[in-house]
């Protein structure tokens, strides 16, 4: 074991006094609880977390719609914007603590307390009221990571209207498609943003997709760079004008399963699906995983590297804020200026919980410790990592280096229509490299193999037996596809599309997406096995595997690797690492062919989209490409093909 609790910090966390409460002494037995007494367990989850309910529930769980569409705390009514500002505000003992923390990409911070936020968010909620927005009503928020984001996000919830965050990156027709999905009738956005100290403009984009949206009535303008932009006097707000109203006292009391917030994922047809979060679920859901998965409580700071158009942005809001902790929010980018730029912000600001990527450590491992030796990070308690599987090399990095064999990593898998994790690594147990120790309390995860059977040390289904808070209420007006998604396989089970293997010890690993799985000559094999092998080997920052037909094989893999030394794509390194994978894990294993590239097709939160390279590669449709962040990788993967054909 790499990180093993010793028993004053086990006896510290929240887990631990919360399962002591509850009468258990013994991690295993409290799980077992936790998915078997399924209402039980989650009336005292929402006990522990203080939530406020403006009208308390009759029954925690109904099912009469089947385990596809439960419903949730029936007969209450709350709001999340409540939950996050409004009960601290009015907190003597929290309404000066502080509850939001930007820093722009040069330098510069604004700190909010939970009073401050919460006189921000009344105001413009009422501006928002003013301008026509009502409950409801849906309203995209296409927006850099701002402390005005924030304010929109929680407003938006409390005069009960529905907000549609949407990757600050997306050009028009990404936007335009989602907007229209939704029939947003609000959009909210800004002039612009700095990113590397340069200039992002945002205001021409949106308005193109303003001018193919009919529903959109209103479109709002946070000015963070004062540039001169283009202005509509018939739709375009100012919002110091919102920010200039009174606050508006009523918070909208609302149903739990009333709609707070849909975020659209990337479907491989292209065409997004919006996940349908609640008042009760997403919120929760979120504030559970951080505040008693990750130990995140009042006065803490959690800082998440992400954007509010993935499901990280959300969570961090919901996840930090609900528990009484402090949000850092961050306009640039990690390694700029300097490859410090990450661990200097935490050591500044007193971040107690970071959340990173794996790439982001495999791309500035590389730069070297002395990036890492100014810093003390003396508050940082946890780690957390998503997005993508881990190799062991940047694991052991990160843990050694950075954490300096101390602070656990808390590898955490999950999705967007989860609104949070399946699996994690709860601080009450040890913590192997590039796994999950247990997972998530509530969560009823099991591995299937191809006739539903659970099993032990093979790879199979990612699956989930039983509803929980936070479940997605469907797709949006897409209740179909919502069940042919996740529900078509066995009766009244999740099948969440992940490939995963649990062993003897209880430790979990995800190998890939199920439909990355490769089936070479009837082997499975997870596209993370041969990546993981490939960037041991030191000439190796990064790698992707997709599997292509083969006439013998039936499959067989294909490499992307990038390199160090950019320039170093000599054939004598492919069949030098061809030869690797072959030691390492087999001879009948080994890839056809490796490519360098340089980059892998990515999103915002650094997951590599397999799925993209395979039909880059194969000359295919590749779909939806608006969330990537570089989209130049994909055409370069694509003249890769002509290369393998003439092989």
């Amino acid at each position: 074991m790499r990180w093993v609790p010793n028993n004053q910090l086990t006896t510290q966390t929240r887990l631990y006094k919360w399962m002591e409460k509850l009468g258990f002494d013994d991690y295993e037995q409290f799980y077992d609880y936790s998915v078997q007494q399924t209402e039980a367990f989650w009336e005292e989850a929402v006990k522990e977390l203080g939530i406020e309910w403006f009208h308390p529930f009759q029954n925690v769980l109904e099912l009469d719609d089947g385990i596809k569409w439960p419903k949730w705390f029936t007969g209450s009514t709350l709001n999340a914007a409540h939950e996050c500002v409004e009960k601290w505000a009015k907190n003597g003992e929290m309404q000066t603590k502080n509850a939001l923390i930007w820093e722009s990409d040069d330098g510069n911070s604004i700190t909010y307390t939970f009073e401050q936020l919460n006189d921000k968010v009344s105001r413009v909620a009422n501006g928002l009221k003013s301008a026509g927005l009502h409950k409801g009503q849906v309203a995209t928020i296409y927006m850099p990571m701002l402390p005005e984001t924030v304010v929109v996000m929680l407003a938006i919830a409390k005069i009960g209207a529905i907000s549609a965050p949407a990757f600050s990156g997306y050009g028009t027709d990404a936007l335009s498609v989602r907007m229209n999905a939704a029939k947003c009738s609000f959009l909210i956005t800004a002039d612009g943003f700095k990113r590397r100290g340069k200039t992002v403009l945002m205001k021409t984009e949106a308005d193109k997709a303003a001018s193919q949206t009919p529903s959109l009535k209103q479109v709002v303008v946070i000015r963070r760079l004062g540039t001169e932009i283009p202005w509509n006097e018939e739709r375009d707000i100012d919002y110091q004008t919102l920010v200039d109203q009174k606050p508006l006292n009523n918070t909208e009391a609302m149903n739990p399963d009333e709609p707070l917030m849909l975020i659209y994922t990337s479907g491989t047809t292209g065409r997004p699906k919006g996940a349908v979060h609640t008042h009760a679920g997403f919120p929760i859901k979120a504030a559970f995983d951080a505040g008693i998965a990750m130990d995140v409580q009042k006065n803490d700071c959690l800082f998440w590297y992400t954007d509010m158009g993935w499901m990280m942005g959300p969570f961090l809001l919901f996840g930090g804020l609900i528990n009484g902790a402090s949000i850092l929010l961050f306009e640039g980018t990690p390694d700029f200026p300097n490859p410090d730029r990450i661990w200097k912000i935490a050591d500044e600001h007193n971040v107690t919980h970071l959340g990173i990527s794996p790439t982001l450590i495999r791309s500035i491992m590389h730069e070297g410790e002395k990036w890492i030796a100014p810093y003390k990070l003396e508050k940082l308690r946890v780690i957390a990592s998503t997005g993508e599987p881990w190799n062991v090399e940047p694991w052991e990095w990160l843990f050694d280096k950075v954490g300096k064999q101390q602070i656990p990593i808390f590898n955490y898998s999950g999705g967007t229509e989860i609104s949070g994790g399946i699996l994690g690594n709860v601080l009450v147990r040890p913590i192997e490299p590039i796994s999950f120790n247990s997972p998530i309390p509530g969560m009823a995860a099991h591995v299937y193999d191809d006739s539903g059977k659970p099993v032990l040390n093979e790879v199979g289904e990612l699956v989930i037996s039983k509803p929980w808070v936070g479940m997605t209420q469907g797709f949006w007006n897409e209740s179909e596809r919502y069940e042919q998604t996740y529900w078509n396989r066995w009766k009244d089970i999740w099948v969440h599309g992940d490939w995963v293997v649990k062993d003897n010890q209880g430790f979990w690993k995800i190998t890939g997406r199920s439909d990355d799985i490769l089936n070479v000559a009837g082997k499975r094999l997870g596209p993370a096995e041969m990546e993981s092998v490939l960037v041991d080997h030191p000439a190796v920052i990064e790698a992707g595997t997709i599997g292509i037909p083969d006439e013998i094989k039936g499959e067989t893999a294909v490499c992307f690797v990038v390199l160090h030394e950019r320039n170093n794509r000599d054939t004598n390194l492919q069949k030098e690492l061809i030869e690797h994978i072959g030691k390492q894990m087999g001879k009948a294993l080994k890839p056809k062919s490796i490519y360098f590239v340089n980059d892998l097709p990515k999103t915002r939160n650094a997951k590599v989209m397999r799925r993209i390279m395979k039909a880059a590669f194969l000359g295919k449709d590749t779909g939806d490409l608006s969330a990537l962040v570089n989209p130049d990788s994909v055409q370069e993967i694509q003249k890769l093909l002509q290369h393998y054909e003439k092989a």
